[in-house]
């Protein structure tokens, strides 16, 4: 009933944000584009009369550090198109001084290089669009945007670009072909859509753009772009079908259950089928994901599973319309799931092979998008007793623009084991099938900067049971001042998402956090600190059925600074906490004896962590956090640690140290994660990258090197080396492993080639 109550009671709010906030960007900025009949050759060269011709964009606006005046250091763009590209070109004001991360294709989009950003808003839906973003030396970044400024790097396609560098400008020229994005024609003749140009300059640590920007916003922010006006239309989209093939050598050996050597061999392919112009048909066959990094292990201090991110590009493509049901603790689907499971036997991850599936996703009509995927999963055997069924994983997904960027979204989730066909004794996941369906509100603001959320999912077993759903209201304002976020959110005793993401069942949370942001008007302070904000944050939980208090932190006041040289630092002074314990719980995670269960632990720790500036070739991150710890003490120190060695190579290494102390007759532990990685770009095409991981905590030391060549735009060969060892000696187990200085659990090599066709 109280969630009912705070749902009405929110509605008028909801309405009211989104009908009076007004944004003149699109009234404001305008470019033309027309039709040229001159052939462009993409080298970075302007000169093609087009160019000449072709309308300017007007002296870019600073974002940062000020939003108030024009960039020091100019830029100008210009667009054009034919029958075949969409062209667009950019003039960069700059000494020839470049900051780039590396040569390394789909470089992080979180900043720490030179770059110039072409964004697409189609449909002018200011929630989905496309970027394409390209550094002083060539290298490409193309994304998907989703939800009006999440960026999604692992969307893969083909587009063309080149660079010419000169001694106090560089020049861009690119092209991007039709069949690489999706649009429809105006039934009117008139088309616009919505774009925006945007820069990154280190040299002054300036970001600026044609469409005003707040300096509180991103460079990927579509609520706030300009609009394309289209003087000839643009041409009709065609058939766009694309296959992507790959074939598979591999040579490993499991040690830990005696495997003998195994050498397989394999071939699978992808194909991309443009249905409509704004509709995608995904299909996969035998898929393959060797050539994905391995997670980044993380020391986990808590009881509940972690939660690593996806990264597999199958998944990670149109995933909006998926994964962002509910909230991140509360998430009805997480494609992690498929295709991924833990080994109960070994505790750690495993593949579990996946036959196929297909994915369609995209728009029906402007103010309509579905999203469907159903994936076929082969049983795997984890010993002669336990194996995990076959299984079908079916999301079904559509989604309702309302007003100027808000939508309602339908979910339908479907996981159907094939119990009857396992050949062991026992399954893992032993229910017949686990269903959910979903209805979620999203709200932005045409500013952006609202943006809120109701939610209500409810699950289905093969016993119905009572409490199986969850639902939560979200509240999130970012402007340049107020930082508002304030979510409660509600899970039933058994609701339950095998297909998603819900560490945990039967409470009621509310997790808030209230800022505020002073920009400093003395000029003497404001050659260092550009902004410094106060805030204070909580987050309660209580069990839902006896509202009995679970476990809270609360921070009555943090501090955040703002560094005009791009470094931050975040100050938390007092943190109070309590932790209930509902059963046994061994505090270092490391199987040492638990502390018992039914009783709660109140302590107070300190935090703070501070960001280097991003721009130098030496950036660093250092992190902390120390104080009482259920009914010890514990103090823990991590950094991430890089140097670039422009443009060829970035080298880094994480850091964590935890120091746990308890009183006897529990164990102490000291527990340490170190990863190094070393990135290194020989030029634009070919890339080597070394991942080290030990982690005395998990008992594994890890190390992942990956070779990869693209000899053509979307096509790829690569070289994975994978080799996994205890981090200490296994006392534990019955049978020791003694292969050389360390203790061997798999080892495997991996080459796989994948060809991009379009047809």
């Amino acid at each position: 009933m109280k969630i009912k109550l705070s749902f009405l009671l929110l509605l008028p709010i909801v309405f009211y944000f989104q009908l009076s906030a007004q944004t003149i960007n699109e009234q404001k900025y305008k470019i033309h584009i027309k039709r040229t009949s001159e052939k462009i050759k993409i080298d970075g060269i302007l000169d093609e009369n087009t160019w000449k011709i072709a309308e300017k964009t007007p002296p870019f606006r600073q974002q940062f550090p000020y939003d108030t005046s024009k960039a020091i250091q100019q830029t100008i763009a210009r667009v054009t198109f034919d029958e075949e590209f969409l062209y667009y070109s950019f003039v960069v004001d700059q000494p020839r001084k470049y900051a780039v991360l590396s040569l390394k294709r789909d470089f992080p989009s979180g900043g720490g290089t030179d770059l110039v950003v072409f964004n697409i808003d189609t449909f002018r839906d200011k929630q989905n669009g496309f970027h394409f973003a390209v550094n002083p030396y060539g290298v490409q970044r193309e994304a998907l945007i989703s939800n009006g400024n999440i960026v999604s790097n692992d969307w893969d396609n083909k587009w063309y670009t080149a660079v010419k560098n000169y001694d106090d400008h560089w020049v861009v020229e690119c092209a991007i072909p039709f069949k690489t994005i999706r649009y429809k024609l105006a039934e009117n003749g008139q088309n616009t859509w919505n774009i925006n140009f945007f820069r990154n300059n280190l040299l002054l640590n300036e970001r600026s753009s044609w469409a005003q920007l707040p300096r509180s916003g991103k460079g990927t922010d579509l609520a706030f772009s300009g609009t394309l006006v289209w003087d000839d239309a643009p041409p009709k989209p065609g058939p766009n079908v694309s296959i992507i093939p790959y074939s598979i050598a591999s040579v490993g050996q499991d040690f830990i259950n005696e495997q003998p050597l195994e050498r397989k061999a394999n071939i699978g392919f992808d194909t991309k089928i443009a249905v409509t112009p704004s509709l995608n048909l995904d299909i996969t066959i035998n898929p393959d994901f060797s050539q994905v990094e391995v997670d980044r292990q993380v020391t986990n201090l808590s009881r509940f599973e972690i939660l690593f991110p996806e990264r597999r590009q199958f998944f990670l493509e149109n995933n909006d319309l998926f994964g962002t049901f509910g909230t991140d603790n509360v998430t009805p689907f997480f494609s992690r799931r498929i295709g991924i499971t833990k080994n109960p036997i070994t505790g750690n991850s495993q593949q579990v092979k996946i036959l196929g599936g297909a994915r369609l996703s995209g728009k029906l009509t402007n103010n309509w998008r579905i999203g469907l995927m159903s994936m076929q999963t082969k049983g795997t055997k984890f010993n002669d007793k336990i194996g995990l069924a076959e299984a079908n994983y079916t999301v079904g997904a559509i989604q309702r623009k309302l007003f100027t960027r808000s939508n309602i979204s339908l979910m339908v989730v479907n996981k159907e084991n094939a119990i009857g066909k396992l050949e062991t004794q026992q399954a893992v996941d032993s229910l017949k099938f686990h269903r959910i369906v979903g209805l979620d509100y999203n709200m932005a603001s045409r500013n952006g900067y609202w943006r809120n959320k109701l939610f209500y999912h409810q699950s289905f077993t093969p016993s119905t049971l009572k409490d199986q759903n969850s639902a939560g209201i979200i509240i999130l304002k970012d402007s340049p001042t107020w930082f508002i976020s304030s979510g409660s959110t509600y899970v039933g005793e058994n609701y339950f998402a095998p297909v998603g993401y819900v560490p945990r069942q039967n409470f009621l949370r509310n997790e808030s956090n209230f800022g505020y942001t002073f920009y400093p008007k003395s000029t003497k302070i404001n050659r260092v600190l550009n902004n410094f904000g106060i805030g204070i944050d909580w987050d309660y939980f209580t069990r839902k059925t006896d509202f009995k208090t679970i476990d809270y932190d609360f921070t009555p006041l943090f501090f955040m600074f703002q560094f005009t040289n791009n470094a931050n630092l975040t100050l938390f002074p007092y943190r109070f906490a309590y932790t209930y314990l509902f059963s046994d719980f061994d505090p270092t995670n490391t199987g040492s004896k638990p502390l018992t269960k039914n009783q709660g632990f109140a302590y107070q720790q300190t935090r703070f962590n501070f960001q280097s500036n991003t721009n130098k070739p030496f950036f660093f991150n250092i992190s902390g956090r120390g104080g009482e710890y259920y009914n010890g003490h514990f103090v823990s120190f991590g950094s991430t640690i890089n140097y670039r060695f422009i443009p060829y190579a970035l080298l880094s290494v994480d850091i964590t140290n935890s120091r746990i102390k308890l009183p006897k007759p529990y164990n102490s532990a000291v527990l340490w994660l170190v990863s190094p990685r070393a990135e290194i770009t020989f030029n634009k095409n070919v890339f080597w990258t070394t991942f080290v991981q030990y982690n005395n905590q998990a008992n594994n030391f890890n190390i992942n090197s990956r070779f990869q060549w693209r000899f053509k735009p979307a096509s790829d060969f690569f070289i994975v080396y994978t080799d996994n060892y205890f981090a200490t000696d296994p006392e534990i187990l019955e049978k020791p492993y003694n292969l050389g200085l360390l203790n061997s659990k798999s080892r495997a090599l991996v080459m796989k080639l994948t060809y991009w066709f379009n047809i």
